[in-house]
């Protein structure tokens, strides 16, 4: 009853300022629109109150920080405690370019590593093979072999850092490099800390970087879950990413839930192997975009947190309090760079990687400002490394906990946003779960009309995006450009020669018969990965053998 008399009082009292303060404060000075939007173009109500909070309590809602249902971040005591990992995405031309940028990033603050691969790589194929002319390390370092990896990380301690790959579907291929490189330096395995990405749902959404179809693909991906659990059990086996689809032209929502999604459908493909959940969903991790919309990504983070613990709790039975945390790394949003007076991008930026800060991060990639044009040079990356830093040190943002926590307009855009999640849930299941939908294009539609209708509002001049459809200046950007030597792509051809030249033919041909059979079994795929690489097999040849099993998938026609 006495909700029901304050909730009566509030909306009294609301009225009557919106009849006299407003009303008033309105005739002198209209808003400058009808309807403001988020990015997402949700619509954004002039004031919140606690009316907009459909009296739901802070205990349901928002809990304390380290416990159920972690709406206010996964850990108690979050930056006081520790920063979040400054991890700079980095990758191009060959082995040795790449590891002289790792270094010169560790040299300038950087406390993870993170690897862009090229396309012939993150598709399987060899540096020197047919489909890869004219894409050695464009848009990341090509890795072909064992020796490659080595090259990577020569002079950084595999044991001493934590590395990320974003790698989908040759992603146990490119780990098993790892692992066996790591192995050349002396470290065990179960000393490693590090993401491979794999995933590969996302792939058949947004990114279009597939190989194979998507049930022998979900098998490899289940595989690295069991081994990993067993043999390497500090490293995460993937990066369950929404970033991609953002990139696509999802919105905000669709990311959340598609994301969340996909990572529900990973957890059952687990169990349906006969794991426990317990046994892996505690090396599940997230990654998610850091949009422009300031107040919509913070929301945007802390309702995937919430419908994560809720979810693997209530749904899927994990008892440890480790299997209910969505961790999550975030990268600032590479589709909203603009070429056009590309200096704004630091500004984009910064306000990206705050939204990522104040909801919570565990792992933050700053873009630098050039990358509308191409790989960042030194100096534009380590500007992008100095954002993150001077927020660390010199904002005072990670002084305390959920520091927005409670705000009207937060909570009521985080409720809105798990709302429309599960409304996409059972969009989802209609159509018969995630890989049925993904075949009947479901996911493709919705982020097509979503890119589509985003785009229109820039055109119609709907929305305002500086220096491309106002406060336009006529002036072309310098650049030191960053170009790919003639030199790095011999190299890498020549190594891939003399591996296939000297090595012992009938243990890499041994090697790659045992992987044949283990893929047209059930066995786990990722022992016999292993010892490939250690016979010095190609990336290519391995995802030869598999393309033979497997297959490769070609998405049926959507348009």
């Amino acid at each position: 009853m006495r909700a029901d008399e304050d909730r009566k009082a509030l909306d009294k009292e609301l009225k009557r300022w919106e009849e006299t303060t407003l009303r008033e404060a309105l005739k002198s000075l209209p808003e400058r629109r009808a309807e403001f939007l988020t990015t997402s173009s949700r619509p954004v109500k002039r004031l919140y109150t606690p009316l907009d909070l459909a009296g739901k309590t802070d205990e349901d809602r928002l809990g304390k920080p380290g416990e159920f249902p972690f709406t206010r971040g996964i850990h108690p005591t979050m930056y006081r405690g520790r920063l979040w990992t400054m991890r700079m995405f980095a990758g191009f031309g060959g082995a040795e370019d790449t590891n002289r940028r790792f270094k010169y990033l560790i040299g300038h603050g950087e406390t993870g590593l993170s690897v862009a691969f090229d396309m012939p790589t993150l598709y399987g194929y060899d540096t020197d093979a047919p489909e890869a002319k004219g894409e050695f390390g464009t848009c990341g370092v090509a890795v072909s072999s064992l020796e490659d990896m080595k090259i990577l990380f020569a002079g950084i301690d595999l044991r001493a850092v934590s590395t990320s790959m974003t790698i989908n579907s040759p992603a146990s291929a490119i780990w098993a490099m790892y692992l066996v490189a790591a192995e050349a330096q002396g470290a065990p395995l179960s000393s490693l800390r590090g993401t491979i990405q794999n995933d590969i749902l996302k792939e058949y959404q947004a990114q279009k970087e597939w190989i194979f179809p998507p049930e022998p693909s979900m098998r490899l991906v289940v595989d690295t879950f069991e081994f990993g659990a067993k043999e390497v059990p500090l490293w995460n086996t993937i990066s369950i990413s929404g970033y991609h689809i953002r990139e696509a032209g999802a919105t905000a929502g669709q990311e959340l839930a598609f994301t969340l999604a996909n990572g529900m459908e990973y957890v059952r493909w687990g169990i349906d192997r006969g794991l426990k959940v317990d046994d892996f969903a505690n090396r599940l991790s997230f990654f998610f975009n850091a949009h422009n919309d300031l107040f919509e990504e913070i929301a945007k983070y802390r309702a995937a947190r919430r419908i994560w613990a809720r979810e693997m709790r209530d749904t899927f039975g994990a008892k440890n309090p480790r299997s209910w945390l969505l961790r999550f790394h975030a990268q600032t949003a590479g589709v909203s760079l603009t070429a056009q007076q590309p200096e704004v991008n630091l500004v984009r930026t910064t306000v990206q990687a705050l939204a990522a800060v104040l909801g919570g991060a565990q792992s933050l990639h700053t873009n630098a400002y050039d990358e509308a044009y191409q790989v960042p040079n030194e100096a534009a990356a380590r500007l992008a490394l100095r954002t993150q830093q001077i927020l660390a040190h010199e904002s005072g943002v990670p002084n305390t906990v959920d520091p927005l926590g409670g705000s009207y307009f937060l909570e009521a855009l985080t409720d809105e946003l798990e709302e429309e999640a599960y409304r996409y849930f059972d969009r989802i299941q209609g159509l018969g779960g995630v890989i049925p939908a993904i075949r009947k294009g479901f996911f493709q539609q919705e982020i097509a009309n979503s890119a589509y209708r985003y785009q229109r509002e820039i055109e119609d001049r709907e929305r305002v995006i500086v220096g491309v459809n106002d406060f336009v200046v006529d002036e072309q950007p310098e650049f030191e450009v960053l170009r790919v030597s003639e030199a790095s792509l011999k190299a890498q051809t020549a190594r891939l020669n003399k591996i296939r030249r000297t090595r012992d033919s009938k243990k890499h041909a041994a090697a790659l018969d045992r992987l044949r059979k283990a893929c047209e079994s059930d066995d786990n795929t990722m022992p016999f990965l292993l010892d490939a690489i250690r016979a010095k097999a190609t990336l290519g040849e391995i995802c030869d053998v598999m393309r033979e099993v497997f297959g490769a998938y070609e998405e049926p026609l959507l348009y």
